[in-house]
C-alpha cells in the first residue's frame, strides 16, 4: 500500500505534463510537416509521423518501467549503461550506417536505427552524479575535476569520430554541473572569454584583437600595479590570449571543415550563400516569419507542405510551428521548455541525496543546450550544428533518451524522502 502511495502520490505530475504536452505538439507537427495524402492516418505505420506515435508508445512504456524500478537499482547500475554506451559507440564506428556524412547509426531492421550518442547523453549524466557525489570528491580539486572532465570527455571524443558535431558540442553543457558542484565560476568566464576571442580574430584582424586586449590589460595593471600577484596572472593570461588569437586563422582554415566555416560565415554575416550553405537557414526564416502572429494554420504552412525547409521534422521543426502557429505558438512552446527546465531545476535542488541533486542538473543542462541551440540555428542566431528539438523532433533514439533522462529525474524524485 505505500509502494502505491509513493507511486502515485509522489511522481511530478506537472512535469509529466508538459513531457506529454510537448510528445503531442512534436507528433502533430512531424504529421504536418511531411504529411502525405496517400496516407492521411496520424497514426499510419508507414510514415514518419505513425513511426513517431510508435516511439511515443515505447518511450511512454518505457517511463512507467522507470518509474516502477527501485532508486538505488538505477544508481548501481550507471557504471553499466556508460560502459555499454561507450561500446555501441566504437560498434558504430565499425558497422554504422552513414546519414547526412555521419557514422553514427545502428540498423535495427525494418527501417528502425539506433543512435548511441543520444543514449550516451543519458549514461554521461549517470556515471557523472555517481562520480561527483562520492565521498571526498570536490570538483574544485585538480585531481577530481580531471576524472569529471575525463568521463565527460570520452563519450565526446568517440562521438567526434563519427564525425557528430552537433551531438559532441552537446557534452559541453555538463560543465554547468560541474559549476553547481564547486567548481570556480572563473572557468565560464574564461570559456566565454575564449569564445569571444575566436569570433573577433574572425570579424577582425588579429593584430587589431591583440592591440585591444593589450590596451584593457595595461589600463588594469596600470590601476592595481601594487598587486604583484594579479600583475603576473593578468601578464601570463595576456600571452596565452595572443597565442590563441594568433592560431585562430589556422584553427578556422585548417581544422573546420569547409561546411562548418561556411555556417559561421552566415551566422556571422561574413557570407550569405542563400542557394547553397544557408538555404537551409534562409528558408526556415522564411517560414517563421510567415506564420506572423497567429500562424497559417494546422497543414496550411506553404514553406511546410511544399518541403522548402530541408530537414523540416528533425533538426528544423521549429520552423514548422513558427509557420503554423506563428509567433503566439512559438513563445508558447519555448514557455513550455522554460518551465520544463526551471522545474527539473526546482525538482534537483529539493533532493537530499547528492546522487539526485547532480543528475537533475545534467538533465536540465542537456536539455536547455538542446533548445537553445536547435531554436537558435533555426532563427539564425549560432551556426546549424544539427542537433533535434527535444520530445518534439523526430526520432525513436532521440525521443527513448530524453524520456529516460527526464523519467530517471522522476524517479528519483518520487522517493527523495527515503534516500540519502
Amino acid at each position: 500500500m505505500n509502494n502505491q502511495r509513493s507511486f502515485f502520490f509522489n511522481v511530478d505530475w506537472v512535469t509529466v505534463f508538459i513531457y506529454f504536452a510537448l510528445c503531442v505538439i512534436g507528433w502533430f507537427n512531424i504529421h504536418s510537416a511531411v504529411f502525405d495524402e496517400r496516407h492521411p492516418s496520424i497514426i499510419d505505420g508507414a510514415t514518419n509521423y505513425g513511426k513517431q506515435f510508435t516511439f511515443i508508445i515505447v518511450s511512454v512504456i518505457v517511463g512507467g518501467i522507470i518509474l516502477l524500478l527501485e532508486s538505488r537499482f538505477i544508481t548501481a547500475l550507471a557504471p553499466i549503461f556508460y560502459v555499454g554506451t561507450l561500446l555501441l559507440l566504437l560498434l558504430v564506428l565499425v558497422i554504422g550506417h552513414r546519414v547526412g556524412g555521419n557514422m553514427a547509426w545502428i540498423n535495427l531492421g525494418g527501417g528502425f536505427r539506433l543512435q548511441p550518442a543520444e543514449f550516451a547523453k543519458f549514461s554521461t549524466c549517470l556515471i557523472l552524479a555517481r562520480y561527483l557525489s562520492g565521498p571526498n570528491i570536490k570538483v574544485s580539486e585538480i585531481k577530481s575535476f580531471a576524472i569529471a572532465l575525463a568521463i565527460i570527455g570520452v563519450p565526446m571524443f568517440l562521438i567526434l569520430l563519427q564525425p557528430d558535431m552537433g551531438s559532441t558540442l552537446v557534452f559541453i553543457s555538463l560543465v554547468f554541473v560541474l559549476y553547481r558542484e564547486g567548481l570556480s565560476p572563473y572557468f565560464l568566464i574564461i570559456g566565454f572569454l575564449f569564445i569571444a576571442l575566436f569570433v573577433s580574430a574572425i570579424l577582425f584582424s588579429p593584430l587589431a584583437v591583440i592591440g585591444v586586449i593589450v590596451a584593457i590589460v595595461a589600463l588594469i595593471i596600470l590601476l592595481f600595479r601594487r598587486n604583484k600577484r594579479l600583475v603576473t596572472t593578468l601578464l601570463a593570461g595576456l600571452a596565452i590570449c595572443v597565442v590563441f588569437v594568433l592560431s585562430v586563422k589556422f584553427i578556422y582554415n585548417s581544422v573546420l571543415k569547409p561546411h562548418q566555416k561556411v555556417r559561421i560565415d552566415i551566422v556571422l554575416g561574413i557570407k550569405s550563400d542563400l542557394k547553397g550553405k544557408g538555404y537551409n537557414v534562409n528558408q526556415s526564416k522564411i517560414a517563421i516569419g510567415s506564420g506572423k502572429l497567429w500562424g497559417k494554420g494546422y497543414l496550411h504552412g506553404t514553406q511546410t507542405k511544399y518541403s522548402f525547409v530541408p530537414e523540416q521534422s528533425t533538426d528544423f521543426i521549429f520552423c514548422t510551428v513558427g509557420e503554423e502557429w506563428g509567433f503566439a505558438g512559438s513563445v508558447t512552446v519555448i514557455g513550455l521548455y522554460l518551465f520544463l527546465v526551471l522545474r527539473i531545476i526546482m525538482l534537483a535542488e529539493r533532493q537530499r541525496s547528492p546522487f539526485s541533486r547532480i543528475y537533475g542538473y545534467g538533465v536540465a543542462s542537456v536539455i536547455f543546450f538542446h533548445v537553445m541551440i536547435n531554436v537558435g540555428m533555426t532563427i539564425g542566431i549560432v551556426p546549424v550544428i544539427g542537433i533535434p528539438l527535444p520530445f518534439i523532433s523526430y526520432g525513436g533514439s532521440s525521443l527513448i533518451s530524453f524520456t529516460l533522462l527526464l523519467f530517471v529525474l522522476l524517479k528519483l524524485d518520487s522517493n527523495r524522502m527515503g534516500i540519502v
